[in-house]
């Protein structure tokens, strides 16, 4: 299976002789086999011919659409997978014990997996950050025990705030950055964590919607307008060990360079070029592609990008028999 992305202005995606092209200034720049299409990411401003939206909402292809700086902007969305008794079954658990029990679940193996991903950047870096992750320890073993949402919030930000400084140290000197920063990112390596994290929300998104679910109704995130609150729970457990492992190998390799990133004139924030935009995406698309062994319930490897996919399925075994423990998030080794 593949997924097209587009990121060039004023291209034509359509569809002929059984294939998904899209075309620049009557030029062909990419060509996938219909049967194959995934996906299509859109990445600034292009154009989807009448036929192949259509051919898109009736085989529940995902059609999706950034900025050319990473910012979601929303989806062609097809009304097959719309599962009505399943949504009011999410709803009716939002507030209940079942959402603390699966939010603290998420937010656990999160900090584990921050964990694990800063011990081994350390090591290989010749750092020490065991302040850092001591930090993390303890706010782990304090969300155990977090009695409401907010708690849990609070020590997850803590154990953020400790592991990004503990990155910090470790990324190359070039992309030296020193805490988090959004809307807009204000160097590279945040630059990179947020497209990062768009694309891996969208991944998600598209599952859960797949699987009739409503990405916009979460257990631990709370109702905002234009997030998707359940696709923002899911995330946590694979930021580190997808996003962030992508970014920390693409600058230490220096396959990610500065010259890839360019800033608006007279507009705050840092923004990858087009060159930039290419090749984050092949890396990032690596990383979905490869093959894990880490999720619980099953014993063969799958890759990423059907792990997300079956943990959607686990998500609503334990909504449906309302059992958390069904949920059994991600925690690498």
């Amino acid at each position: 299976m593949s997924i097209l992305y587009i990121n060039d202005y004023g291209v034509v995606v359509g569809m002929s002789d059984g294939r998904c092209k899209a075309t620049l200034q009557e030029q062909c720049i990419a060509s996938i086999p219909l049967e194959q299409l995934e996906g299509i990411v859109i990445l600034g401003q292009a154009q989807l011919t009448t036929a192949l939206t259509e051919y898109c909402l009736l085989n529940g292809i995902a059609v999706s659409y950034f900025s050319r700086g990473g910012t979601y902007f929303g989806k062609l969305e097809s009304a097959a997978h719309v599962n009505v008794p399943r949504q009011r079954l999410q709803c009716s658990l939002y507030d209940t014990e079942f959402a603390l029990e699966l939010s603290r679940s998420l937010i656990m193996a999160k900090m584990h997996n921050q964990r694990v991903v800063l011990k081994r950047y350390e090591a290989s870096k010749n750092q020490d950050c065991a302040a850092e992750k001591k930090m993390i320890a303890v706010s782990c073993e304090k969300a155990k025990e977090a009695e409401d949402g907010p708690s849990l919030l609070g020590y997850e930000g803590t154990a953020a705030r400790a592991y990004f400084q503990g990155m910090g140290k470790c990324v190359d000197e070039a992309f030296y950055f020193e805490k988090r920063s959004r809307r807009p990112p204000l160097d590279p390596f945040n630059s990179m964590l947020s497209f990062g994290y768009s694309m891996l929300l969208r991944e998600i998104q598209v599952s859960l919607e797949t699987h009739g679910l409503n990405s916009y109704f979460g257990f631990f995130h709370r109702d905002a307008e234009k997030s998707p609150s359940l696709a923002c729970d899911l995330i946590e457990e694979w930021r580190a060990v997808i996003v962030d492992a992508t970014v920390m190998s693409a600058v230490n390799k220096h396959i990610i360079r500065r010259e890839h990133f360019e800033q608006e004139d007279g507009k705050p924030g840092i923004y990858f070029t087009k060159e930039g935009v290419r090749i984050f995406i092949e890396r990032m698309e690596q990383k979905l592609s490869t093959k894990i062994q880490y999720l619980p319930y099953i014993d063969y490897p799958l890759d990423f990008r059907h792990a997300i996919d079956m943990q959607a399925v686990q998500l609503i075994k334990a909504m449906e028999a309302e059992d958390d423990s069904l949920y059994q998030p991600l925690w690498i080794r």
